[in-house]
């Protein structure tokens, strides 16, 4: 698992702060673009069984799918590896006294949560997200 990424291409999407601001709600402003988090158990479809697309909130790229989702028990939606390898990007995270891999969306930047090497098969990954950071697109 790499723990640094440089974007392999520029973002597809860029808005002025006043901007995002104007397009998501506090919570996902909060969360998205200033590197937040939310309470274990409190995004929407944390626990969601349904079959669809996962995407990101602010720019909507697809990046997880429900077949790649499995209950961590974290209280955060988790999957086990992105709808395509080029869908997100990774970057060390050392914030809190800890050393992390945070994971942003590859079109807009936006933090969508970070990725731990103690998930499922076959990936052996848990990419613990954000839900506010995402929005589900039922097939």
């Amino acid at each position: 698992m790499s723990t640094t990424k440089t974007p392999a291409r520029p973002l597809k999407v860029v808005k002025s702060d006043a901007e995002w601001r104007e397009q998501l709600t506090p919570i996902q402003y909060q969360i998205t673009r200033q590197h937040g988090t939310e309470r274990a158990f409190s995004s929407p479809n944390f626990d969601s069984k349904l079959k669809g697309t996962y995407k990101c909130v602010c720019c909507g790229r697809p990046l997880y799918r429900s077949e790649a989702k499995y209950d961590s028990g974290t209280g955060w939606p988790s999957f086990f590896e992105p709808i395509e390898p080029d869908a997100v990007n990774a970057f060390e995270d050392r914030s809190y006294g800890m050393v992390r891999t945070e994971i942003r969306c590859a079109d807009c930047d936006a933090h969508l949560g970070h990725v731990f090497p103690d998930g499922p098969p076959p990936t052996g990954l848990r990419y613990c997200m954000n839900g506010h950071a995402l929005i589900f697109d039922e097939d």
